[in-house]
């Protein structure tokens, strides 16, 4: 497993087209080939604590990562569900659950 430290990533723009563009280049995608998704992660108390990326790639094949908000760090997943690469994002958390709630709805607009 891959794992690096990245301190580029300071908004959560930064931080959605660090994923999709890492899911990408690590598995040979165009960019824009692909449908992308993207959904909040919640605990059981309602309290975001992440966002799931996630390509949809040729023949139903998906590519995805998870952002952990509290250490600030994303996991790679394969499509067979396998971590292969551990991102540490250097610095504070970018941003609190209702930033997140309202990226996710955004994007899940424009998306549309």
């Amino acid at each position: 497993m891959v794992n690096d430290t990245v301190s580029s990533v300071k908004t959560l723009e930064d931080l959605q087209n660090y994923v999709y563009e890492s899911l990408c280049a690590d598995n040979d995608l165009l960019s824009d080939a692909f449908h992308k998704s993207k959904r909040l992660l919640r605990q059981s108390n309602g309290e975001i604590c992440g966002v799931m990326f996630c390509i949809h790639g040729p023949r139903t094949v998906d590519f995805s990562a998870i952002w952990e908000r509290r250490k600030n760090r994303i996991f790679f997943y394969n499509p067979m569900g396998e971590r292969y690469r551990l991102t540490v994002l250097d610095g504070a958390p970018i941003v609190d659950g209702p930033g997140c709630e309202k990226l996710v709805n955004e994007t899940e607009k424009s998306d549309a």
